[in-house]
């Protein structure tokens, strides 16, 4: 594997790994029901939660990791297919579509997680009697498919550069046999002389 391929997997699977981090430490800091208080009638009182920021963090990490596998990789739907039945094209196809289905609902989930978790001090109630707080699982949905969507995006990398290296063909048949050119003794310029009794001479009528 190419110098290249290593460098740009350890530096995107390092922000998928700190994407799902963030994500899940987000999910540990929301703010829960129990967190909520009420002063008066109509009021929630929010406390101070890390998780906007988390989330928002985990998602921008998302973001950049998936730019990266893109913008060095390039899009699969721009490239030519080289040999019909190479099976590293199949596998990088299948997962550059997959990589990008579960990068989409994974950034959607850690920004709707991180928009909800906006809330401090004193809120009004929604519809007069609800104070609404993030639902257990988003934070940590968003995580596990960052992680998913990173590690998908490598394997289509990795296979999309197997598929582009040249094959291997073995070593070449008819190594034990010399070729060879059939060797012509120099011809010679300078002309020849020949006795006249060598030829029978002829007198024509």
């Amino acid at each position: 594997m190419e110098r290249k391929v290593v460098v740009v997997c350890a530096v995107v699977g390092f922000l998928g790994v700190l994407s799902a981090a963030l994500g899940f430490a987000a999910e540990g800091t929301r703010v829960k029901v129990s967190d909520v208080q009420t002063s008066s009638p109509g009021q929630c009182i929010y406390p101070r939660s890390p998780a906007l920021a988390l989330g928002l963090i985990s998602a921008v990490a998302l973001m950049v990791a998936q730019s990266i596998i893109n913008t060095v990789a390039g899009c699969i739907c721009c490239k030519r297919h080289p040999v019909p039945s190479d099976t590293n094209w199949s596998v990088a196809l299948i997962s550059f579509i997959v990589s990008w289905a579960t990068f989409i609902i994974a950034f959607l989930l850690l920004l709707t997680g991180a928009a909800l978790n906006d809330q401090r001090g004193e809120e009004n109630m929604y519809f007069g009697s609800f104070c609404y707080v993030v639902k257990p699982g988003v934070f940590s949905g968003g995580a596990v498919l960052s992680l998913a969507s990173v590690a998908l995006a490598i394997v289509y990398y990795v296979a999309l550069s197997s598929a582009k290296s040249p094959p291997n063909w073995g070593p070449q048949q008819n190594q034990g046999i010399a070729m060879g050119q059939p060797v012509i003794p120099p011809q010679s310029s300078e002309p020849v002389f020949v006795h006249e009794d060598t030829y029978n001479r002829q007198q024509f009528p």
